[in-house]
């Protein structure tokens, strides 16, 4: 399967996550934290498929950099699903998947952003020589 179909799926299933995750919040459990976690997966799913439709190459040659926008793709989408899913056990369950999931799961993110920050610099490198 292509990279970027598949960055595309994944990103498709955390956004619906983040909409259910939105309504839940809204509308059955009053607590800030769900609504957080919601936008969290709306905002990186929405990241990732702009990644992935950057990622299409331009007359049959590849995007440069390529895996390195591919790895801030998946960083942000594993960050956002690791944080949203112990922000949602603790508000649902009460419960947490592990000790510091949720900060592991910010740091992803951030590390994430870094990530597309670098493949920016190293396609921009790479077009001026």
């Amino acid at each position: 399967m292509n990279s970027r179909f598949l960055i595309v799926s994944v990103a498709g299933l955390i956004g619906a996550a983040g909409v259910v995750l939105g309504a839940v919040a809204a509308h059955r459990v009053q607590d800030p934290s769900l609504a957080t976690a919601a936008q969290m997966l709306l905002f990186h799913a929405a990241a990732a498929v702009a990644v992935a439709a950057h990622l299409r190459p331009i007359h049959h040659r590849p995007v440069r950099g390529h895996r390195v926008w591919l790895a801030a793709a998946v960083l942000m989408l594993s960050g956002s699903a690791l944080f949203a899913g112990d922000i949602t056990m603790r508000a649902l369950v009460g419960a947490r998947l592990f000790p510091m999931a949720a900060p592991l799961g910010g740091s992803t993110m951030i590390a994430g952003w870094l990530g597309l920050a670098v493949a920016a610099i190293v396609s921009l490198r790479r077009e001026e020589k």
